[in-house]
């Protein structure tokens, strides 16, 4: 072991050591000094959004107004979301008492537990780091962070504000590559969050059960978006332009792929064209030189993105819009592929990027069959009017969330759990579902009089009348 990995390894255990000595403390804290320290994180976000900005730039050409709307906004909503609610989230939650325990009061308590690891992706780098630390915050506990070390800028970032603004035993940042998150993960933290890929997934829960201990997994898979020929196609178009596009096809619940009734399959594309040249070429000079289209991340995502498009022109898909590339500048140009079929590796893996399949159907249980031999997905996105049509979709399939009618605005809602399901993710976040999963959820029961003593032994006629008149309520 090199002499300064040696040094790196004492100093995360020294860390790890420090919060752990110091999360009996954070346990301690009222609901009033835990918004104190959410609302430091609000305070300097609203301060440095221009830095913020200006590191997603450098890290993969982030848009302005991108890096406002699902960076700086959807944090600003979850820290909101917190801060009004936590008095009431911590206080106890009062559960009714069952018949055989009359004379008993019970109630949940949400404690934290203890030191919580998060490791987020370089995708959003800020909103994926920040929101699972408010949540752990708000549950009173402490936590290191491990951002992605490939966008250096925005981690930097986040290194700067997390030492302004905490002190090491109570939030740590550790950057660096897969090495020091494995350091970390050797570790035995009370609560694990990870957000990546599944393959990454796989490792990190391996790690944590060596220690027994709990994970929250928010993965990804192929997201598949239904458009029925009821649907607003216009509509329906530019809402999956939007989703599929925005950060370059680089989020976890983007689109997949779409599949459309054959029917309305040329409307569509057709809208799908006009969706895209009104968001990103309103000029017409092109997209490569809009402001409103970010980058690939690096040359290793540009190439794995391009390998995918070229296998899959290879195996007879066709270029119905897009497919221009420019390796230089990790350029991708926002591309629809019609004639693709499973053996294609765009149709196996998540594809995490700017390429957007389009597969006709013709009848429901066609669609049902496709999807059911597949992972359950991240999201689901249904487009159709017919309300008996999205009930038919909604009870044969399985997804983490659904959204009708729109795409990925519900990974922003702070009132509903999202997260994956089996290979997509274990574990809910988001406002009070993000502070139950770094919570301990401890129930407790109070004796104030009651009739369980009059079950105890011997059994005697009268104890076995008792238990039969109880099992009456069973």
């Amino acid at each position: 072991m090199a002499a300064s990995e040696l040094e790196n390894t004492v100093r995360i255990r020294d860390v790890f050591d420090a919060q752990r000595a110091f999360a009996s403390i954070t346990a301690l804290t009222s609901a009033g000094e835990r918004i104190e320290k959410l609302k430091k994180i609000q305070h300097y976000l609203l301060k440095n959004r221009d830095r913020l900005a200006a590191a997603l730039q450098t890290d993969f050409r982030k848009p302005v107004a991108e890096t406002a709307l699902t960076e700086i906004f959807s944090t600003h909503n979850e820290l909101k979301t917190a801060l009004s609610n936590l008095k009431h989230w911590m206080k106890p939650h009062p559960v009714a008492t069952p018949l055989p325990l009359l004379g008993t009061s019970s109630y949940v308590r949400y404690e934290p537990k203890g030191v919580t690891l998060i490791i987020s992706p370089w995708n959003y780098p800020f909103y994926l780091t920040i929101k699972p630390l408010i949540s752990a915050l708000a549950a009173g506990n402490t936590a290191i962070l491990k951002p992605s070390e490939l966008s250096p800028a925005s981690s930097a970032f986040l290194r700067e504000m997390v030492k302004t603004l905490f002190a090491e035993e109570e939030v740590a940042l550790f950057e660096g590559n897969a090495t020091v998150a494995q350091k970390l993960l050797e570790l035995p933290f009370d609560h694990i969050f990870f957000t990546g890929s599944s393959v990454v997934g796989k490792e990190v829960m391996m790690a944590a059960a060596r220690n027994l201990s709990s994970v929250t997994l928010e993965l990804g898979g192929k997201s598949p978006c239904l458009v029925d020929e009821t649907a607003d196609i216009d509509a329906a178009a530019r809402r999956i332009a939007w989703g599929k596009w925005v950060n370059n096809g680089q989020t976890c619940v983007a689109p997949d792929f779409v599949m459309v009734q054959r029917s309305v399959k040329d409307r569509l594309k057709k809208a799908i064209q006009e969706a895209v040249r009104g968001m990103y070429d309103p000029e017409g000079k092109g997209i490569a030189v809009s402001e409103s289209y970010a980058r690939i991340i690096n040359d290793h995502h540009f190439g794995r993105v391009k390998a995918l498009l070229d296998d899959a022109l290879e195996k007879g898909a066709t270029v119905t819009m897009g497919g221009q590339t420019v390796a230089g500048d990790r350029f991708i140009e926002p591309t629809l592929l019609e004639n693709v079929t499973s053996k294609m590796k765009l149709m196996q893996d998540e594809i995490f990027g700017p390429l957007l399949p389009l597969i006709p159907y013709d009848t429901r249980e066609e669609v049902i069959r496709f999807l059911a031999s597949r992972s359950k997905p991240l999201a689901l996105y249904i487009f159709s009017r017919n309300d008996s049509a999205t009930q038919y979709w909604l009870d044969r399939t399985t997804a983490g969330n659904t959204v009708i009618n729109d795409t990925m605005i519900h990974f922003a809602h702070t009132e509903l759990p999202v997260g994956g399901v089996n290979q997509s993710g274990i574990g809910k976040s988001n406002g009070f579902y993000g502070f139950q999963e770094f919570s301990n959820a401890r129930g407790v029961v109070k004796r104030q009089f009651g009739i369980t003593e009059y079950l105890y032994p011997p059994y005697s006629d009268k104890v076995k009348r008792i238990i039969q008149f109880l099992l009456k309520y069973v």
